[in-house]
């Protein structure tokens, strides 16, 4: 079982930046590959930004990259998104969430993330 609190949302002026933090709980936390999804009103769930168990491999969205940082502290049992030149679209609730990260999963593979932090609102102002 992984447990996961989301923190550091709020609002910001567009071209401002945000840092999201996601603390776990369990001894094995760098089994896990660990990823930040956002979702607004009527949206799907969309994977922004994924990490692997020891930080080797990251994923990241189109609409993210070169803006948004994923990066973990295995002893500290926690992942971050640093989030830069926010843009008024970035608007939305981000979730941290936790797969068990073997040889052959896939960041990705999004129906693979079965751990779920409550989420935490960004707000981007133009």
């Amino acid at each position: 079982q992984v447990q996961l609190v989301e923190s550091g949302g709020g609002l910001v002026q567009a071209g401002g930046s945000l840092r999201l933090s996601c603390a776990a709980s369990g001894r094995t936390f760098s089994s896990y590959a660990m990823g930040w999804f956002r979702q607004t009103p009527g949206k799907e769930r969309e994977l922004v930004a994924a990490i692997s168990g020891r930080g080797v491999t990251t994923y990241y969205a189109d609409s993210v990259k070169g803006r948004f940082t994923i990066s973990r502290d295995n002893a500290k049992n926690t992942v971050y998104l640093q989030m830069n030149s926010l843009k008024p679209e970035d608007t939305a609730v981000y979730y941290c969430a936790a797969q068990w990260y073997g040889s052959r999963s896939s960041l990705q593979a999004v129906n693979e993330y079965g751990y779920w932090g409550q989420g935490t609102q960004v707000t981007v102002s133009s």
